[in-house]
């Protein structure tokens, strides 16, 4: 049993809410998972950029680490630090020199998720507790993703927290279970998807990156899933531009949904949407089994 948030914001007049809401929505979910919980915001983007969110143990320099990120026609990457994760600006040009770096200097620095716009903030604790620790309620953005975790089929660790990421932009949050994510997961690594926990949550984000590699729009992706995962689950999926949401056939895992003028609001319970300005007027309503909702900005 997990507690999964989604919100996609319609109006810009309340991106510099953003973060206030969605932490709201997540602590109001922390009695359905309170081992870990985590989140991802998608804010502001600098052309031709790719923000790497990294994870270390606390109190780790990140200062030097981006000192030592610097390139000659650069200088030092814009850098900003959250408790135990950082998030570090780079050409995106560079992304893969700057990746192949801290493998090898740095195999103690994880690299939670990269993105232009995506940020990814993860730890174990109450979500009351993770929110304050990286000042969620201050973040600003157009959409974001929460997650808070009763740990089932793996150990309660920071790397086996939500969101996962396997994809440029890309994150997904879960709550269920799947029972084919061992050999899932093998086959993903056939084809040089990288998965790094034991959790079945990152095999869902595997599969969606790997589908969409192939050429598949994140909605393609999805209704596959819908034949090729074996378990219940409901995903609720970030991308650069969109939020979106799918139940299994079955959709024996609670969902409801609200939608304004002002945004669409995913949560496990009412409950966490219920302090959503606007809320009484909403169109409030359940996703249908097996189908795929996505709202998508403009460009």
């Amino acid at each position: 049993m997990c507690g999964i948030v989604g919100l996609f914001l319609k109006d810009p007049k309340l991106e510099s809410e953003l973060g206030a809401m969605l932490a709201s929505m997540l602590c109001v979910m922390t009695d359905r998972g309170p081992d870990s919980a985590g989140f991802a915001v998608y804010g502001a983007g600098g052309k031709d950029k790719v923000k790497l969110s990294l994870r270390a143990a606390k109190g780790y320099d990140f200062e030097a680490l981006a000192t030592g990120l610097s390139l000659p026609a650069d200088g030092i990457p814009a850098l900003s630090i959250r408790g135990t994760h950082a998030v570090v600006e780079v050409p995106a040009a560079h992304e893969a020199q700057v990746r192949a770096f801290l493998a090898e200097r740095h195999p103690e620095v994880a690299v939670v998720g990269s993105g232009t716009r995506m940020e990814i903030f993860k730890e174990v604790g109450l979500p009351a507790s993770v929110a304050e620790t990286f000042g969620l309620a201050t973040m600003r953005g157009t959409h974001g993703i929460g997650h808070t975790r009763m740990a089932t089929e793996s150990a309660v660790t920071t790397a086996g927290a939500h969101p996962f990421s396997t994809g440029t932009d890309q994150c997904l949050v879960h709550n269920g279970s799947l029972s084919n994510h061992n050999a899932l997961r093998r086959a993903l690594k056939r084809e040089g998807v990288a998965i790094e926990t034991e959790n079945d949550s990152e095999v869902a984000a595997g599969y969606l990156t790997w589908r969409m590699k192939q050429g598949a729009s994140l909605g393609e992706a999805l209704e596959a899933g819908l034949n090729d995962l074996d378990g219940f689950f409901t995903f609720v999926v970030g991308t650069e531009n969109g939020f979106g949401v799918l139940r299994d056939p079955v959709a024996c895992k609670p969902a409801v949904m609200a939608e304004t003028d002002q945004y669409v609001a995913f949560g496990s319970e009412y409950r966490a949407l219920v302090d959503l300005p606007g809320i009484a007027k909403a169109k409030v309503f359940e996703p249908e089994p097996a189908t795929v909702y996505f709202w998508e900005r403009a460009q």
